[in-house]
């Protein structure tokens, strides 16, 4: 239990200690970088040290009762995972045209705020029902 809490602890200190330090540092144009290089670095590192202690050891799976209660239970989760996945995939290709076309639109005439935000709306749909389709597949476990 104590070496997730100082896990845990460092993570925190990951983030807050390269704030603190772009806070309270000069204000210089290199402080941003800077920065960002040691909360990446930071955090990297102990997402690494997290990994490399909690997952390593063996893991003892009931693959007799999964593969007798379904045996294409796997393929049927691996079609969630595809529909939710490409359908957000899609979804945020359409909505970066449309937001983008939308936000140019906006600033010339504000008046057609009502008609860009239902494009981008219907772009942002497409993600929804893939969501959907794949609580319909996996209703089929």
């Amino acid at each position: 239990m104590t070496v997730k809490l100082l896990l845990a602890l460092a993570l925190i200190l990951t983030i807050l200690l390269p704030f603190g330090a772009f806070a309270a540092g000069e204000k210089s144009r290199g402080r941003y970088k800077t920065a960002l290089a040691v909360n990446s670095l930071l955090f990297f590192g102990t997402m690494l040290t997290c990994s490399a202690l909690f997952f390593t050891g063996n893991a003892f799976a009931a693959e007799e009762a999964v593969s007798a209660a379904n045996p294409a239970a796997g393929m049927i989760c691996m079609a969630a995972a595809l529909s939710t996945g490409l359908s957000c995939l899609g979804g945020g290709i359409a909505v970066s045209a449309a937001a983008s076309a939308a936000l140019g639109a906006i600033s010339e005439d504000g008046s057609i705020l009502g008609k860009s935000l239902i494009f981008v709306g219907l772009a942002e749909g497409v993600c929804l029902y893939g969501l959907i389709i794949s609580f319909m597949i996996i209703g089929k476990l």
